[in-house]
């Protein structure tokens, strides 16, 4: 199980945004647990705080841009691959300014303030969501799709044709997301001259100079233009070099925009807000088909973990018997709502218990209509949380277990005699001082019928 991780020390570093011109400081600070990445206005009154999250996604006209109760954050996607590239999961970026600093117009210099700052595991799991089959995202409008497979790792594969001789089709990959730093953190962002002229004509890239961007020369350049460029690059004299690419910069890689395009995806993806199982694929990628994606993505991994079932095999040997529960928990008949317990880890347990008419509770509740009480299954999910906790000392049988808090119950479905009930628990927190911290949630006929978060805690007899 890999651990979460944040980094060990706060960490500054200034710039200006590319498209506003103004300066802007940002400061990199540690995160707790649980909370991924988020960006905290310093600038306005009461710091607000906009979590890099694909449903803030707003436009995605010259970057990706994000808002959330008209508070603003624009072009934040090198520095979220760059947080995903340093293998990150909880981050506050704290910002003077709307705009992220465009640096060089790559990671690079986001990889290395995150690496000096140090990286520190903390004590919860990392969540996967792992890709069963194929899922995609298309653009009829561009002919960009994005799509994502099975895989046993993040993989990515971008591939990028824009119909003009200068670029070409260009293809970038990289198998796992630790190649990143090495092979894509220094891919700058790239530029068409004829989206360039627009953008000075409209006023709208104040930060930029030859160094941030690639200037790829996909027309002739007239003697007005190349005064206008002359002019927003403060240089006495631009000329265009023989691989078409405006001058004072040099390709660190033949296929440097599709390595760029690469590195977007991993930024704009990073807004799904769960790490991903998968290898993703995109052709002819842009902020807005990767945004879409991200946007499915994240309704697909909501919904499937609001539906999600434990799949058993209920005919299998059980972990433990009632009569292995028995000698861990203190409970007794007929308090007792554990059967079985199919599955235990470090960090979560899966349990199982029958239902029958039998159940002294059905007796008063209901006569004539029998319907399990909520507090009964908030119960038994409780006790097979009981028993993933007692499993961490040597002599359970001199310990008794005490409700601490229990927060948004919700109970979905009735549970009747005859119904199977899977209870599974995952840890919030790890196991501390006998105390645990827990998801539960509880399963009949195939459906989530409870849930709640329970706090427990050990104590000797």
């Amino acid at each position: 199980m890999v651990k979460q991780k944040t980094i060990k020390d706060s960490i500054s570093l200034s710039g200006v945004g590319l498209h506003t011109g103004k300066d802007v400081h940002m400061t990199f600070k540690p995160a707790p647990i649980n909370s991924g990445f988020s960006f905290i206005r310093i600038d306005l009154e009461g710091q607000p705080i906009i979590e890099a999250d694909a449903n803030y996604v707003v436009n995605t006209q010259r970057g990706t841009n994000l808002e959330k109760l008209g508070v603003k954050i624009q072009t934040p996607e090198h520095v979220l691959a760059a947080l995903i590239g340093c293998d990150l999961d909880n981050v506050i970026i704290e910002l003077n300014s709307s705009e992220l600093p465009i640096m060089d117009g790559s990671a690079k210099y986001f990889v290395e303030a995150l690496e000096k700052a140090g990286t520190i595991e903390q004590e919860a799991v990392r969540k996967y969501y792992i890709v069963k089959e194929v899922i995609s995202f298309s653009d009829e409008t561009t002919g960009s799709e994005i799509l994502v497979m099975p895989s046993d790792e993040y993989q990515i594969t971008t591939m990028v044709d824009f119909g003009t001789k200068v670029l070409g089709t260009q293809n970038a990959s990289i198998k796992n997301i630790s190649e990143f730093k090495s092979e894509i953190a220094d891919s700058r962002t790239f530029s068409f001259l004829h989206e360039l002229e627009s953008l000075l004509e409209n006023g709208l890239i104040q930060g930029g100079d030859l160094n941030n961007a690639i200037v790829y020369v996909d027309k002739e350049i007239s003697e007005a233009t190349m005064e206008s460029l002359k002019l927003a690059f403060g240089k006495d004299k631009i000329t265009v070099k023989p691989n078409g690419i405006l001058d004072n910069l040099t390709l660190h890689y033949p296929n440097e925009a599709a390595r760029h395009k690469l590195l977007d995806v991993i930024g704009d993806l990073a807004l799904i807000g769960t790490r991903i199982k998968g290898k993703v694929i995109a052709n002819k990628p842009g902020h807005f088909v990767n945004t879409q994606f991200a946007k499915k993505m994240a309704k697909i991994i909501k919904i499937e973990q609001r539906n999600y079932v434990p799949v058993l095999d209920l005919n299998q040997e059980p972990l433990m018997d009632i009569h292995k529960i028995m000698s861990i928990l203190p409970h007794r008949p007929p308090f007792l709502f554990i059967d079985r317990i199919i599955e235990m880890s470090e960090s979560h347990i899966i349990g199982m218990k029958n239902v029958t008419m039998n159940e002294s509770f059905f007796i008063g509740h209901f006569p004539g209509a029998p319907v399990m009480p909520g507090v009964i299954i908030v119960e038994a999910m409780a006790q097979t949380g009981g028993i993933l906790v007692l499993s961490t000392v040597p002599d359970p049988e001199n310990y008794l277990t005490y409700f601490m808090k229990i927060d948004n119950v919700k109970f979905k479905h009735k549970v009747l005699p005859g119904d199977t009930l899977i209870f599974k628990c995952d840890l919030i927190t790890p196991i501390r001082r006998g105390i645990c911290h827990m998801q539960a949630n509880a399963y009949a006929n195939g459906k989530l019928v409870a849930e709640a978060e329970l706090m427990a805690q050990i104590a000797k007899k």
